[in-house]
């Protein structure tokens, strides 16, 4: 699934980058949707789930193995990033608990 995303083929012109962006994007949403559901799944199956049950250390983990997969980004801007990511995964599952409340 990523390796047509990975290529090192520049586009030339400023459509051929925008088309790439796209295609990227596309594949960004699919897999931060799969994340969330996996994440609301995480939570489910924890003592103590949503907010409450954080496992900082755990999200360190996360941003640090992420950085180096992400070098250009920076530790910095991967832990904006990832905080943001899982903020909104517990946020799903939170809302999903509510609603099946």
């Amino acid at each position: 699934m990523l390796a047509p995303l990975l290529a090192d083929d520049e586009p030339a012109t400023v459509a051929g980058a925008r088309a790439e962006i796209d295609r990227v994007d596309a594949a960004l949403a699919t897999l931060l949707d799969r994340r969330a559901e996996l994440a609301g799944l995480v939570q489910r199956l924890k003592p103590v789930g949503g907010f409450a049950g954080r496992d900082l250390d755990r999200e360190r983990q996360i941003v640090e193995a992420m950085a180096v997969r992400a070098p250009r980004l920076g530790a910095d801007r991967i832990a904006r990033i990832m905080t943001a990511v899982i903020e909104a995964g517990l946020q799903v599952s939170e809302e999903r608990d509510l609603s099946r409340a």
